[in-house]
């Protein structure tokens, strides 16, 4: 076994909790489990929380096969103030009166049911996007204007939860008079496609109010076909440790959003060495989750009447449940 590798081949649904990085998670589950192999799919604002996926040892092969195309978030829509990452992290840029239809929950509903569609979505200037090669939040923080495209998202669903009038704000930025903006807030859940910033909805909505709005918190409750209810916290992590962590792994196959093949104990060697298995009744380049007991063993594809590797994991990832 190399240097820094436990063996374990798994995925995990973390549930990542605020003001942790996506990198910082990956850095506790490899000090717990004894792996240098970990690597996620999906990074969260370090502000925002919920659901982050995992994948340990060959699980980090998956990470660019999952499907996540679309994503759930509970959000909380301050208005009052923006900001210049358009969320409660950054500096007040422009306050805004409350107007009293803000505080009309059916008139928060039609302005969130209009959202529902495909739309041309302006990313936030601090965000992860690569300008020239280098990313926009790293020329924002250094003072560079920041001009980014602007790119086609889809909003399934944007819903109202509830009106909060005298929502608890702590360390909100002053005025530039030294007032602090009346604030008011919107909870909402929102599923969108992926690529969508939840951010800029808010940044967009509070104008389309004619205020000024931010993103106040975010919880990812749905990632693909990881729920919350999936997840784990890092402090059960690190309780589990190597020995324990199978306990709760994700179903990988599951995961995939694949139909399972299993295949026989006869079949072992010919997978092993990516020959192709004869097969009957499936489309052509339909893809498969080879699974063998509770191991998944490849991501294999339909040509004809046989199946080939796509990509193979030759020690198994674990946690596949009939």
């Amino acid at each position: 076994m190399r240097r820094g590798s436990s063996g374990i081949n798994l995925l995990l649904g973390i549930n990542k909790p605020v003001g942790m990085t996506s990198h910082d998670v990956v850095d506790v589950v490899r000090r717990a489990l004894g792996e240098r192999r970990v690597g996620h799919a999906g990074t969260l604002d370090p502000a925002a929380e919920g659901v982050m996926v995992v994948g340990v040892g060959q699980g980090t092969r998956l990470m660019g096969l999952l499907t996540a195309d679309s994503k759930s978030y509970l959000a909380t829509i301050r208005f009052g103030y923006e900001t210049n990452t358009d969320d409660a992290e950054g500096d007040l840029t422009k306050s805004a009166p409350l107007s009293p239809q803000l505080r009309d929950a059916d008139y928060a509903r039609s302005m969130l049911r209009a959202l529902l569609g495909e739309h041309e979505q302006v990313p936030p200037a601090y965000s992860a996007i690569s300008v020239g090669g280098k990313r926009a939040y790293a020329r924002a923080r250094a003072g560079e204007e920041v001009v980014l495209e602007p790119r086609r998202v889809l909003i399934t669903e944007a819903q109202l939860i509830a009106i909060d009038e005298e929502p608890e704000v702590r360390g909100a930025p002053e005025s530039p008079d030294g007032s602090m903006p009346a604030t008011l807030d919107w909870q909402c859940a929102f599923t969108v496609s992926k690529g969508t910033y939840v951010r800029a909805i808010a940044r967009d909505l509070g104008r389309e109010a004619g205020s000024a709005a931010h993103l106040a918190r975010l919880c990812r409750t749905v990632s693909g076909t990881v729920t919350l209810a999936q997840c784990v916290s890092l402090e059960q992590v690190k309780e589990l440790g190597a020995k324990g962590i199978g306990d709760v792994a994700l179903d990988p196959a599951r995961s995939l959003g694949l139909p399972m093949y299993h295949i026989k104990d006869s079949e072992l060697t010919a997978v092993a060495c990516g020959r192709s298995l004869e097969v009957d009744g499936m489309r052509r380049g339909q893809r498969v989750a080879l699974v063998h007991e509770s191991q998944l063993l490849g991501v294999w594809e339909s040509v004809g009447s046989r199946l080939v590797p796509k990509v193979n994991f030759p020690h198994g990832i674990e946690g596949v449940r009939a």
